[in-house]
């Protein structure tokens, strides 16, 4: 029943799948992909995330010299029971470019004339307070961080777990409660979350106390 909602769900959001009876992987692939060649490429393997068999469980593949394959990413991990959710994460897995809600959150930001600065190793952006300060001082200064739940800004944009802004002080370290908090550890709405957040973050600035 679980491989056959997901391979049905899959379908409607155009990403080929099949059950490796041999195997027992339900593995979604790219369309310009043949079945019989999908476990050869980059490919995506879902599993139920918990022994139940509730919840959804989506990761990224491709060969490492085969027989072996290294792990590229979790593309989708929730308990939630969407798993038409789960299906449009794969898709945007395979679209291409590849959308991300670290990309998401840019778009929201440049709305408001906002530049971010990643961390150079996708888990969060950096936001100064003081817009002269070098790009290479940012963190070490007062500035506003903003990351996921998930940890990372990278995943696809139906993956995303909820954003979470801080203050930094005058050293880099964060100060009190987060300023803008969202999700429950579940996937949250990425557009409405980003232009939230970006919306935080332009009235913190914009503050006269700031």
């Amino acid at each position: 029943m679980f491989n056959t909602t997901v391979i049905e769900a899959l379908a409607a959001a155009d990403v080929p799948a099949l059950y490796d009876e041999d195997q027992g992987l339900l593995i979604a692939h790219s369309a310009d992909v043949p079945q019989d060649r999908a476990a050869l490429g980059e490919h995506v393997v879902i599993q139920p995330l918990s022994r139940d068999g509730s919840g959804y469980f989506a990761v990224a593949w491709e060969p490492d010299g085969l027989p072996d394959y290294r792990e590229i990413a979790v593309v989708y991990e929730t308990p939630g029971t969407d798993v038409n959710l789960c299906a449009r994460a794969v898709a945007e897995w395979f679209t291409t470019p590849r959308p991300s809600a670290g990309g998401v959150l840019l778009v929201a930001l440049a709305e408001w004339g906002i530049t971010a600065h990643t961390d150079g190793i996708g888990m969060s952006y950096a936001i100064p307070v003081d817009p002269a300060t070098p790009e290479a001082e940012i963190r070490n200064r007062p500035h506003l961080s903003v990351g996921d739940r998930n940890p990372s800004v990278e995943h696809v944009p139906a993956a995303h777990t909820g954003w979470t802004l801080f203050l930094h002080d005058e050293n880099g370290e964060p100060v009190g409660d987060p300023l803008y908090i969202s999700g429950d550890g579940g996937p949250v709405d990425c557009d409405r979350d980003s232009a939230a957040v970006a919306e935080a973050i332009a009235n913190f600035l914009t503050s006269p106390a700031h």
